[in-house]
Formats: structure tokens, sequence, C-alpha cells
């Protein structure tokens, strides 16, 4: 049996300004066009569908066609889960008739989670869910956080699991030791918001939705598909895929990776302004790409954004090398106490330390004749 992993769409994204839904159109057109190549059994999407609990026109729009698409138009089985961006509610419309297609929305948990059998394989549900509505589901006020709640729910599906059949859950959860980005919502603080491997095990592959790497987690049988795209400048070294499991009768599956490769990427560019601006340079660039662009210049550069965008429009962030260590810098330096250092030499010191500049001979000959100046005053 065969299906396909995927998870964290993210539909009606807005990336520092940026509208994402014509680039969300264009890679899942990608998607779809690997689902016919592939033709599996059944697709899999595990939580974050939508990016809010309350989704643009256009995002319902391009779920409902790309749905309708997969599921009537190519007649493939579709589980999906909602994730923490998700509406469980807005989700769960439509679920008792949608099942007569094959299409499986569990938006909502249940109290007692039953299997969804395609191809001989078992799927359990379980969305993205707040610890306290696990708690007041099962009447047990033990029930805290996230690995608490999780624990529950598998010991309820396990009562029931039938383990010489495979079985697969799908769900949404932040699993310790995952690799987080700057565009995952954290859920909940503290680390109460984490799960540890360890409650998988019953399954044979768990489905997650939630981390937006494929590589967010070392694991024999628990894999993240990662998001549809990249939402972020931390994700920009990732390579964004779709997962292909082809599942055997006794629980063991073979898993290989099917790239998504946008219409627009994602990247950083560093140098000097100059040497960004030249034609030489940028015409080995796509400059229709996403950019967040650091810049090297030391002196004023007259309305940088406004003429980097004159060549590469799409540049979201733009930020100067030196301003950013001088921030850093200026939040972790501490002068060490008890060393025998003149004026001259701490000050030294400290310009290095905040601009990690040298403080070359001219520098040193100006402080010294101020700071010579200033003594001088207080002397008088």
């Amino acid at each position: 049996m065969k299906f396909i992993h995927t998870a964290d769409w993210h539909l009606g994204k807005i990336v520092h300004g940026i509208y994402m839904t014509e680039n969300q159109r264009y890679i899942l057109q990608e998607f779809v066009k690997i689902v016919e190549e592939e033709q599996p059994d059944a697709i899999v999407i595990a939580g974050d569908l939508y990016d809010r609990s309350v989704p643009s026109t256009e995002a319902v729009e391009l779920l409902d066609e790309v749905l309708f698409h997969i599921n009537i138009t190519m007649k493939i089985p579709l589980v999906a889960i909602a994730g923490n961006h998700d509406s469980a509610e807005r989700l769960s419309f439509g679920t008792s008739w949608y099942k007569h297609s094959d299409l499986y929305i569990q938006g909502k948990i249940e109290e007692d989670i039953q299997p969804i059998k395609i191809k001989g394989v078992n799927f359990y549900c379980v969305p993205y869910v707040e610890p306290g509505v696990i708690r007041q589901l099962y009447n047990d006020e033990s029930i805290h956080s996230h690995q608490d709640a999780m624990a529950a729910v598998i010991a309820r599906i396990e009562e029931k699991l039938d383990k010489d059949e495979p079985n697969v859950l799908v769900g949404h959860s932040f699993v310790i030791g995952g690799e987080t980005s700057d565009s995952e919502r954290t859920l909940s603080v503290g680390g109460s918001g984490c799960v540890a491997s360890e409650l998988y095990t019953p399954f044979s592959y768990t489905a997650l939705g939630h981390l937006h790497s494929p590589d967010a987690i070392k694991h024999p049988t628990i894999h993240y598909s990662g998001s549809l795209m990249k939402y972020s400048f931390s994700e920009v070294n990732q390579n964004k895929s779709i997962n292909i499991v082809e599942m055997k009768s006794d629980g063991t599956f073979t898993l290989k990776r099917r790239p998504l490769i946008p219409k627009q990427d994602m990247r950083e560019l560093t140098g000097f302004f100059n040497d960004l601006m030249d034609p030489e340079f940028y015409k080995q660039q796509n400059t229709q790409d996403f950019l967040k662009i650091t810049l090297l210049d030391e002196g004023t550069i007259l309305d940088p954004i406004h003429r980097l965008r004159q060549v590469y429009p799409f540049v979201l962030h733009l930020e100067r090398k030196w301003d950013v260590t001088d921030l850093k810098n200026k939040q972790s330096y501490t002068v060490a106490k008890g060393e025998n250092k003149s004026e001259l030499q701490l000050f030294e010191s400290f310009y290095e330390q905040m601009t990690e500049r040298k403080f070359d001979e001219q520098k040193h000959d100006i402080m010294k004749r101020i700071i010579d100046s200033v003594k001088k005053e207080v002397e008088m």
C-alpha cells in the first residue's frame, strides 16, 4: 500500500507582508503532478491546512480546488487532521458526508478514535488539541501537558489496536529533540508542548505535522514531512519535499522523498552594495526570489532598499552586518573586573568587541587625544 505524507500547507500565509496564495497554488499544482505520477492509494495531510483559524476566501477556494481534484477527479482517498493553526470546528464541517467519497477530515478529537482502513492499513487520526480538552473529554484531572494528553489518547487507541496489522498515527505535535524554525507557532511555554518519541512506539509509521523541516527528527518510524514551502528565512537551507511511503502487510515500509520546487525560492544574499548591484553578479541570480539581504558596507548608503528593489523586486528584509553585530555585542558585552588596563586599552577592547573591527593607529591617536583632553579638564 502506498500513501503520500504531507503537512503544514498554511494556505493564506503572509510572509513579510506578501500574500503567498499564488505561490502556494503553483506548488500545489506541482504536488498534484507528483500525485499523478505516483498514483498513491491515499494521501495524508498532518495538520495546518490553513495558516489561521479564519482563513481568507482565496485560501478556502484553493483548498477546495485541490482536495476536489485529488479526491473526486482522481478518486484518491484523503486523510487530513486539524493542526494548531486550523479551526477544528471549521474543518469538521461536512465530515459526515465527506466520508462517502473517502475524504476523511478530522477536525475535532473524538473520545473513541476509530481507525480509517485503506488497503489493509489502519490510520488513526489525532488532530491537534489543547491538554485541557483531553482532560475534560476523559474526565482525568492528571492531564496537564501535551505529553499527558497524547499518552492518554494513545492508551485509549491501544486498547483496540490490532498489532498484527500495519497501523499509522496521523498527528500534529512537537516531538522532543525536533528542529524548529521561526515560522512555527509555539504550542506552549516551558516545554509542556513537547511529547516524547516513545509514545508512538505502538505504530508502524507516525505521520506528523507542525515542524517545518522534513529532517526535524531522525527516527526509524516517526517522520515529519515538513512544510509545503519556505515560510521564514530560518528555513532557507531546508529542502522542501513530501514523503512517499510504501507499506507492507507486516508494517515495515520504505520511504522516499519527492522534492517540491517553488516558483520563487526564499534565499539570503550577503555582500557589498556595489557588488550586489553589479550586472556581472545579478545576471547570474534569480532576481525574482524572495530575499533577505545583508550588506557588508560600513558607510552610509542612500535609500538602499529602494535601489536594491530596482534589481531584486522581492527583497523582504534588509540589514547591515555591522548593525546586527554591534547590537548583538552590546547585549552581551561585559568589562572584566580587576584587569589593570588604561582607559585607552579598555576603550580599544570595547571597540573591537562591539564592532569586530580593528582599532587601527588613526583611531588610537584620536581616542588618546580625547581621553587626554578630558583628563586635563577634570584636573582643572
